[in-house]
């Protein structure tokens, strides 16, 4: 039945992790909220250049630049700096500047973020908490800035420390649990049995857990069940066996 299914809900955005290593990426200004864009392009591993007059950088954008983090070019924009960039940042306080830059990489197909001009974005920035691995994205598209930051914020206070380390952990698993069960045909069981852990196990587990944990755990891949994280640590299993670190096999 229709009831059945999940209502739409339009005027959201498709949240996405975007893949920016080794991408070319354009900073057009060189003030506090460039600083920001900078950094996030800069940890996701982007090939970042900044346009801007020297007599406006930001002391952070400027310590990028000697830094020789980014490249950058003291002037001001040029259409030919769109030539062979992935995506376009725009941080100025020149909004007919920006527009022009924004028709610019419309014409070009170019991905563009016009700081502070929602209707002038292929994408928006969130509010963003970072622990190693994990990244948490709280978004308002483009409504309230401030208030995402307040609610990720919150989200963040609620999480176990060091999350990001358990978050690594699973990681780990996963790839030693491909080499105990490489075949494509095991594809189904290999992430059935991944979310069971997951699920089963609470996130103080998965952060607690080491490596000699998680070679005790894919003992217990073979028969696709999932002991407790006690059972694995302490070695008692819940029949009363002893599990003896071997792959499938306690006594």
């Amino acid at each position: 039945m229709p009831e059945d299914f999940p209502a739409v809900e339009g005027g959201g955005s498709l949240i996405l992790a975007w893949q920016i290593r080794n991408k070319r990426v354009l900073v057009v200004g060189g003030g506090e909220v460039a600083a920001g864009r900078i950094l996030n392009v800069l940890n996701a591993d982007a090939k970042v250049t900044v346009i801007s007059p020297r007599d406006g950088l930001n002391p952070e954008v400027a310590y990028r630049i000697d830094k020789g983090q980014v490249d950058y070019h003291d002037r001001k924009f040029e259409p030919s700096d769109l030539d062979n960039v992935d995506m376009v940042l725009t941080a100025i306080d020149d909004p007919d500047a920006s527009t022009r830059i924004w028709k610019l990489c419309k014409e070009k197909k170019v991905a563009a973020n016009i700081a502070d001009v929602p209707p002038e974005c292929d994408f928006y920035f969130g509010s963003v908490h970072r622990d190693g691995p994990l990244q948490i994205m709280v978004s308002t598209n483009g409504n309230g800035p401030k208030l995402a930051s307040i609610v990720r914020k919150q989200i963040a206070n609620n999480l176990p420390e060091n999350i990001g380390a358990a978050v690594q952990k699973v990681g780990i698993l996963r790839k030693k649990l491909r080499k105990v069960a490489p075949d494509i045909e095991e594809g189904p069981k290999r992430m059935g049995w991944m979310s069971r852990v997951c699920e089963q196990w609470s996130l103080e587990d998965l952060v607690e857990m080491e490596e000699k944990d998680m070679e005790k755990l894919l003992g217990f891949y073979k028969p696709n069940t999932v002991p407790t994280f006690e059972e694995i640590r302490f070695g008692n299993l819940a029949d009363g066996s002893v599990f003896d670190g071997s792959f499938g096999w306690w006594i």
